[in-house]
């Protein structure tokens, strides 16, 4: 059944169950097809509801799209009262406020009795008659979650069946079973009754506690390791120093909290070494009984590479473990690491396909930046193709490949020295599950492929005067052998530039992969993601200043992007005049331009020369040059010259606040892509998932 409904009510039917995580990726869903959506809580323990506050600061919602209805201690002296039907009418009018303003809203039910706020709060009975009567009011359809924690797959399939039954007579889009031990996915009924049923696994990394937290939590006090960075690291495990340096390293792990005396200097000397040698990458250490190791001891562990963050408490072991014992971590926006892993187990989980045609959310006609980068997503996991990223050594570059790994965007081949890749992933405590199914590490400096690859170079460059030497000694360098990747079919496509000027990113592949047939320049665009609206701007990054023709080239190669990219090409040819109004070689240019565009493709949208304002603004087209179907709605826009496409963008980029994801390739055999030096994680991973999709098409 398809339920056309503007919000969906995710419910527990018990405490826990992880309604946040379910909540975040059902509010990533959304966020592809509305422009605005919104979170309402009906009942909350705190006045800043963590799952409002996670689902408002991820999403970038205004304050009037993230609310809650009633807090517990209220709804308790309502009932007490019995005051009920005022009670429902409190939440029901709350909640209209923020429908008013969202195109769809996720509600969060209650917690039933779970401490997210404090343990023995107020609650009140019959909580699930409660949401099901709010999902009823506010026309939204349930999305019952059942907690799947430490649960057989008997007592899973009578959970899930019971979830249908005490849901029964209500609109019920999926049941989804969250936190399921991995190994019993696979035997849940993904059908119940004509509800789809979803397993999602239980993933550590979303539901391990940080070492923040656990300081947090034990009140301690930092003496090494204390930045973000360090105290972001995952807890997975627990390890108790109080056995002999040989056998404490049999029980040291990844992921792992050693919890020891402040004296046992030679455990937390062996721990510390253990780490940095690479037997394992643990969390932390904790160091109980209010002591503080020798200062000798402090120096030694403090001139290790990296940073493991090292805290004091006055408590002993076994109360510290006591204490720590059944901690979870909170998901968090400020924990971009826990959300992406939170999400790409919703997404690897669920039909979301499914899901969507359920939902039936009318998709909004504007394209948000989110809107835009999360197509970029599902698009590239469609289609998972192999990308080459040269700079692994980069911190950025590593932290945006655990995000795509989690995210499941495509394959991951690093480049550079294995172990210092391996070490600053391990310092870093990022999990690229490099000894398995997660990124792949090869250093050029020893690869098996660099004879072969010095030989294809030297063929392709002896008209150069390229040997074989010099090409054995050029193919060393990262983003030379990445190109060669590509070129031989090992890697789909490229993307560097996070540490190299642009130069060192395209010159090889303008060496090696060369430009398609029929294309006789290779250009750039830019996707400037707008508030409602994505452009597409070409080129800005690579030619100086092109001829008409290969202006025109630009334009016929910036309009298949866009098209590609889901952004209907309708093309300005960029100049300071607009029509007729001025003249110049610069205006002359530009039209013969567009007249080369409308020969070569008449099927194609175009105008100019035409000035920005009148390509973008329709009031001011309708002056300029009325009657025209492209001014005024120009979605691709084309500069007449490097300096004024560079300097648009930028400008646009900043003082507009609009996300500029580029420079994109385009006219290369393969995709290559080249990065800002100042790109962020965000940049990193919608390029490769730009990447990634051209490579598909």
């Amino acid at each position: 059944m398809i339920y056309v409904a503007r919000s969906v009510y995710v419910t527990g039917l018990d405490a826990g169950g992880g309604k946040s995580a379910i909540a975040l990726g059902v509010a990533e869903l959304l966020s592809r097809r509305v422009r605005r959506i919104g979170v309402f809580r009906p009942f909350t323990r705190k006045d800043d509801d963590p799952i409002v506050a996670l689902l408002r600061d991820h999403y970038g919602m205004p304050p009037a799209a993230a609310a809650t209805g009633v807090r517990y201690d209220e709804a308790a002296l309502m009932l007490a009262r019995g005051q009920v039907d005022a009670m429902v009418g409190l939440i029901l009018e709350r909640f209209h406020e923020v429908e008013r303003g969202c195109d769809a809203v996720v509600i969060v039910g209650t917690d039933f009795g779970a401490p997210d706020g404090g343990e023995g709060e107020p609650t009140f009975p019959d909580e699930l008659g409660m949401n099901l009567r709010l999902a009823r009011e506010l026309g939204a359809p349930l999305l019952p979650v059942v907690d799947g924690d430490g649960r057989s797959a008997a007592d899973l399939d009578t959970a899930i069946r019971g979830a249908r039954q005490a849901v029964a007579g209500h609109s019920v889009v999926a049941i989804v079973a969250n936190r399921v031990a991995p190994e019993l996915r696979s035997g849940v009924q993904a059908d119940l009754d004509g509800t789809p049923v979803y397993a999602v696994p239980r993933v550590a990394a979303v539901s391990a506690p940080t070492v923040a937290e656990v300081v947090q939590v034990l009140n301690a006090t930092p003496l090494l390791g204390s930045s973000p960075q360090a105290l972001d690291r995952d807890v997975l495990d627990i390890v108790v120093g109080g056995a002999t340096v040989p056998t404490f390293l049999d029980h040291v792990g990844d992921g792992c909290l050693v919890v020891t005396p402040g004296d046992r200097s030679d455990l937390i000397v062996a721990a510390m070494a253990a780490h940095f040698a690479g037997l394992a990458s643990i969390s932390g250490l904790v160091l109980t009984l209010g002591i503080e190791p020798d200062p000798r001891v402090v120096s030694l562990v403090g001139r290790f590479r990296g940073e493991v963050p090292v805290i004091s408490v006055r408590e002993d072991s076994f109360d510290t473990v006591g204490r720590l014992t059944g901690l979870e971590g909170a998901l968090t926006a400020q924990n971009q690491r826990k959300v992406t892993a939170a999400i790409g187990a919703f997404e690897a989980s669920v039909d979301v396909p499914e899901l969507t045609a359920r939902l039936d959310v009318t998709r909004s006609d504007g394209v948000t930046p989110l809107m835009f980068e999360f197509e970029l997503i599902e698009r590239a996991r469609e289609d998972l193709r192999h990308v080459v990223l040269p700079e692994g050594t980069e911190e950025r570059v590593l932290r945006a490949a655990e995000q795509l790994l989690r995210r499941g965007v495509c394959e991951l081949t690093l480049l550079g020295p294995v172990d210092v890749i391996r070490e600053k992933a391990r310092d870093l405590g990022l999990d690229l599950r490099l000894d398995d199914s997660g990124a792949r590490i090869v250093d050029p400096n020893a690869s098996q492929w660099r004879n072969e690859f010095a030989a294809t170079y030297a063929k392709l460059r002896e008209h150069k005067g390229m040997t074989v030497d010099k090409a054995w000694d050029q193919v060393g360098d990262v983003n030379y052998f990445g190109t060669l990747m590509v070129q031989s079919g090992r890697a789909d496509a490229m993307v560097s530039g996070c540490v190299h000027p642009t130069a060192d990113t395209i010159r090889p592949a303008f060496e090696i992969i060369k430009t398609a047939a029929g294309v006789s320049i290779a250009s750039s665009v830019f996707f400037m993601c707008l508030a409602d609206r994505v452009l597409v701007y070409g080129d800005c990054a690579i030619n100086p200043d092109p001829n008409p023709e290969q202006l025109a080239d630009i334009a016929i190669s910036s309009a298949a992007t866009a098209e590609r990219f889901g952004v209907e090409p309708r093309v300005a040819m960029l100049s300071y005049s607009t029509g007729i109004s001025g003249f110049g070689a610069d205006v002359d240019k530009v039209a013969h331009a567009t007249e080369l565009v409308r020969k070569r493709r008449p099927d194609l949208p175009v105008v100019g020369p035409i000035q920005y304002d009148a390509a973008v603004d329709p009031s001011v087209a309708a002056t300029k040059m009325p009657g025209s179907e492209v001014a005024g709605h120009a979605t691709v826009l084309i500069f007449p010259d490097l300096n004024t496409g560079n300097n648009t963008y930028k400008a646009v980029q900043r003082s507009a606040g609009a996300v500029a994801v580029g420079p994109v390739m385009q006219g290369l055999r393969k995709p290559v892509n080249d990065l800002s030096r100042g790109a962020t994680v965000r940049d990193i991973v919608s390029t490769v998932a730009i990447t990634a999709i051209q490579a598909a098409s």
